[in-house]
Formats: structure tokens, C-alpha cells, sequence
């Protein structure tokens, strides 16, 4: 019984440390890209993310995942790599006709989902300006009559 109280006493003597005081300082929020940053604004506002927005933050990162090297580059590397006795002249030609073809497949399908985008934009812009532009038509027409 003894033991027991020296430790009841010893956890009235000494509070435990709180869980809290271990942890660091608070974090700071990672930072944001710009589209991200654009569209926690847009919510902001009360605006909506649209499906627009989603699209081209979707094309956005394809292009980031996206690499451009030039065919003359690929062309120095293969023939080097040649030269050197590291691949036949055979595979050389070969894996630089497949990346060539791999890259154009990527760039027409990189360009057709932004035509695809610029069309979805331009109907959604076009939706957005309808009631403006009926409006100002008949406001000229009023105007113009007043006139004569």
C-alpha cells in the first residue's frame, strides 16, 4: 500500500507534460501553383470551379509532365551513344523512330484536348454573354428610335 501511495504522490507532485508541447510549431500551408491559387479565389468570390477550370488544370499538368527535346538533340545523344560503341546503328534508329512517334502522338493528343478546351471556352463565354448582348441590341434599337 505503501507503493502505491509514493506513486499517487508523485503524480500529484509532477504533472505530466501535455502531448501538445512535443509537437513542432504550427506548419505553414504548402504553397499552392497558380492554378490552385486562382481557383481557391474563384470559390472565394462564391464563384464555381466549372468544368472549364478542372480541364485546363487537367491540361496544365500534362504539359508539366510533358518533356520537349529537340529530334537534331535525340539524333547527337543516339549517334554518340553509337559512336562509342554502346547500341548498334540498327537499335539507334530504331529507338529514335519510336520516341519520334511516341512524341507526335503526345503532341496531337496535347492539341486536341486544347481545341476541345478553347471550344468548351468559347461556348461557355458565348453562354455568359447572350443576355448581355440582347440586352445592349435592344437598348441601341430603343435609342435609335427615339432618334427619329
Amino acid at each position: 500500500m505503501a507503493a502505491k501511495k509514493q506513486t499517487t504522490s508523485k503524480a500529484a507532485k509532477k504533472p505530466k507534460a501535455k502531448k501538445a508541447s512535443k509537437k513542432p510549431a504550427a506548419k505553414k500551408a504548402p504553397k499552392q501553383s497558380k492554378a490552385k491559387k486562382g481557383k481557391a479565389k474563384a470559390t472565394a468570390r462564391g464563384g464555381s470551379v466549372t468544368g472549364l477550370d478542372k480541364s485546363v488544370e487537367q491540361f496544365r499538368e500534362s504539359l508539366e509532365r510533358s518533356v520537349t527535346l529537340s529530334r537534331d538533340r535525340l539524333q547527337e545523344v543516339v549517334d554518340d551513344a553509337v559512336k562509342r560503341g554502346r547500341m548498334t546503328r540498327g537499335d539507334a534508329e530504331k529507338m529514335l523512330s519510336d520516341l519520334v512517334k511516341k512524341g507526335r502522338r503526345q503532341t496531337d493528343s496535347l492539341l486536341k484536348e486544347l481545341e476541345r478546351l478553347v471550344k468548351q471556352a468559347r461556348r461557355e463565354v458565348g453562354g455568359r454573354a447572350e443576355p448581355v448582348r440582347k440586352q445592349a441590341t435592344q437598348a441601341a434599337r430603343s435609342a435609335r428610335k427615339k432618334l427619329r
